[in-house]
């Protein structure tokens, strides 16, 4: 089935940006307006973080936000066959700061939010780092679809570590050098295995293992905000937040780092996920107390 798939997919590839953003605008009427993707969801997740914006302004970022997202979608068929040189006309950076950190012998943990379009840092950082750069992804179901979307992340270099594996086969992939990329913002599989920070005004639990990790192995923490300038093109700031993170109490790193994402988010405001369920969990101070004095 594989030899079947990726040749079709191949081939939508190969259309020019402005055909591909042509049937990207007609996927947008479809999902917004037909179907209605997780658009409660998204609401919902615009009152809590923007309560003084007007309904009007939440539904214009709303709708931003369903563009942003579509575009992501054809944009990543456009990766199966995009030119490093193309890749780079669409992504710039001050890698800089990263490569900078090379010559301390130590390595980086690259804290990112879902912002768009994360695809093209699978492209563009293997190539430009002197690091070699780790992701970390979650299989799909599809096997098929699942290979075509590895074999894209892949192609330049990236190292890509199954989320099962990571915890316990990370140095079954990487043995020195490594700069780890990490969507830390994701939601905890359960509210009791987090760290409770605020968010938008609200508490919002944070996984702990990006901070567990960093100080584990003692690395540069650098935070990532990428963003779009214009429509198939896009920046990435690398922020060094710290290169001793052993010097940070308990939380205080995942607490700055929730600090760094809403700011990001408060910058650009529809280049966030906002499909994801940000506040699923709701922080019940007797369960956590109770759960503490035991």
């Amino acid at each position: 089935m594989y030899y079947i798939i990726y040749p079709l997919f191949y081939l939508l590839s190969l259309l020019p940006w402005r055909v591909m953003y042509f049937i990207a605008d007609g996927l947008y009427v479809l999902v917004f307006y037909l179907f209605g993707y997780r658009k409660k969801v998204v609401l919902n997740n615009l009152v809590i973080a923007f309560p003084d914006k007007s309904e009007k302004e939440r539904t214009r970022i709303a709708k931003d936000f369903y563009h942003n997202f579509i575009d992501t979608i054809v944009e990543t068929i456009k990766m199966i066959s995009i030119s490093t040189k193309e890749a780079d006309k669409r992504l710039v950076g001050n890698i800089e700061v990263l490569n900078d950190l090379y010559n301390s012998g130590k390595n980086v943990q690259l804290l990112a939010g879902h912002f768009f379009n994360w695809e093209f840092l699978n492209h563009w950082i293997p190539r430009h780092s002197l690091y070699p750069f780790v992701g970390v992804y979650q299989p799909l179901s599809n096997t098929v679809m699942d290979k075509i979307i590895y074999d894209m992340r892949a192609k330049n270099g990236t190292i890509l570590i199954p989320t099962k594996h990571f915890k316990n086969q990370f140095r079954s992939y990487v043995k020195d050098r490594y700069a780890l990329g990490l969507a830390a913002d994701q939601n905890p599989p359960s509210d009791l295995k987090a760290h409770w920070v605020p968010f938008f005004n609200r508490l919002t639990p944070f996984i702990l293992g990006p901070e567990k990790g960093a100080k584990l192995n003692d690395t540069h923490v650098v935070f990532c905000h990428f963003y779009k300038v214009r429509r198939g093109y896009y920046e990435i700031k690398f922020e060094l937040i710290t290169s001793d993170p052993l010097s940070f109490k308990d939380g205080e790193l995942t607490k700055l780092f929730a600090v760094k994402v809403e700011q990001a988010v408060k910058l650009k405001p529809a280049n966030y996920l906002w499909s994801h369920r940000r506040w699923k969990w709701s922080f019940d101070r007797a369960k956590h107390a109770a759960l503490e004095i035991k």
